[in-house]
């Protein structure tokens, strides 16, 4: 079955219909392959264009980068990748001038098994900060993730990249360009240290489409705007995040047909690629550590999309209004408090607070609500958080998820 999309001309891919995956554009494989580093599971990941395709990366902007990140900066400059390589287990962060060397080995033993320049290879690790890689058992696990790579490895790729994520994430969807069928896949993972800033949280994002690196990198910065940067767990941001994109070109066939410019084709694809990126991004607060509930935090009416976007993060980022939500308890004022802090331009006496169609909060103060009703909405496990500001147009949505006693349990023992 295919499920329509809000967005003209695209469908989700569907397990009836193609792989739902990062491998679901044409001339993608991946594999993904245990080597030993985590002490159960897979732990190694390989994603591959059979031809060089055009590609583009946002990395976190904490100030302290993960040694994979140093690399991959170098390599996406030219605006082509053809590999990405992943490891799970250890961040390799924190371990100078030897995890520049792991993380440049981990490409250069990629390029040389896949027989592609080194430059052409992505690196990317997520797990403990501080110990040094296993290089060894990494060497092992790449060679065997090169002699498995398939067209149907995307699940496996997305398993290997997994670290306290109690599910793999994964998406596609398709659209037409040109009168031709485009699609879209990726896989992505996060479970915890997650408050973006770019932007442990990874997303591989891949398409047969045919456009050109300049507009790939416009498009994905769009997307990750809208996506991965609207999404909290815990508020903290990670050293190893990345969001990259392949674009191989394999849907096209005619002259024309690449997207060098904006216009509506450009435009088809970045809606196309918000949508799809806002489905992996999601996934991630929805797994989020201990999390029982996925919180939408929707703001509209205040006077820019900033102020919108940052009201919005407060809300989902507040550890009394998460803490409020898995104990099912409506309290209110500890969202119009968050709204307070975001610093952002606001009226008190004008904010109309929703949950579900419920109303909560009536300019600025608490409204008669059914409690019964409210209390169904706060066990639901996807409630929607209404906001109005009545300032001016601008609007943005944020995701967030609850706060357990699980997350706690978690990561007090992460490293034992």
């Amino acid at each position: 079955m295919k499920k329509q999309s809000a967005i003209p001309g695209t469908h989700e891919v569907g397990a009836q219909s193609a792989i739902r995956s990062v491998t679901a554009p044409k001339g993608f494989s991946a594999s993904g392959v245990r080597c030993g580093i985590k002490a159960e599971g897979k732990d190694l990941a390989l994603i591959y264009s059979e031809v060089p395709a055009a590609a583009a990366a946002v990395f976190t902007s904490n100030k302290v980068k993960a040694a994979p990140l140093l690399i991959s900066e170098e390599h996406i400059l030219d605006g082509r990748i053809q590999a990405i390589v992943v490891n799970s287990g250890l961040a390799n962060c924190c371990t100078g001038e030897q995890g520049i060397e792991d993380a440049a080995r981990m490409a250069k033993l990629t390029a040389t098994e896949l027989n592609i320049p080194e430059t052409s290879v992505l690196v990317a690790s997520t797990g403990k900060i501080g110990p040094r890689l296993h290089i060894e058992k990494i060497e092992q696990g790449i060679k065997e993730a090169a002699a498995n790579l398939s067209s149907s490895g995307g699940a496996d790729a997305a398993r290997a990249i997994m670290t306290t994520d109690t599910r793999p994430k994964e998406a596609a969807l398709e659209l037409e360009l040109f009168g031709r069928k485009i699609t879209l896949g990726g896989i992505a993972k996060g479970a915890g240290m997650i408050h973006p800033g770019l932007a442990t949280m990874l997303a591989f994002i891949t398409t047969d489409a045919l456009i050109s690196p300049e507009l790939l990198k416009k498009a994905l910065l769009h997307s990750v705007d809208r996506s991965f940067n609207m999404i909290t767990v815990d508020g903290d941001m990670s050293t190893n995040d990345m969001v990259a994109i392949m674009a191989n070109g394999l849907a096209t066939t005619a002259e024309g047909e690449e997207i060098t410019y904006p216009g509506k084709e450009f435009d088809l694809f970045q809606a196309a690629l918000d949508e799809l990126s806002i489905d992996l991004a999601k996934q991630i607060p929805a797994d989020g550590e201990g999390a029982t509930k996925l919180l939408e935090v929707r703001v509209k009416g205040a006077l820019i999309e900033e102020d919108a976007r940052q009201f919005a993060r407060a809300v989902a980022g507040s550890n009394l209004v998460k803490a409020a939500f898995y104990g099912c308890d409506p309290n209110v004022g500890r969202i119009m408090a968050a709204l307070g802090q975001a610093g952002e331009e606001m009226e008190p006496e004008e904010v109309d607070i929703y949950f579900g169609d419920q109303l909560m909060f009536r300019n600025g103060c608490g409204a008669t609500f059914d409690p019964a009703k409210v209390a169904s909405i706060m066990e639901q496990k996807e409630i929607r958080i209404d906001i109005d500001l009545d300032l001016g147009k601008a609007e943005a949505t944020a995701w967030g998820c609850d706060l357990s006693p699980e997350y706690v349990k978690i990561n007090a023992h992460y490293r034992t």
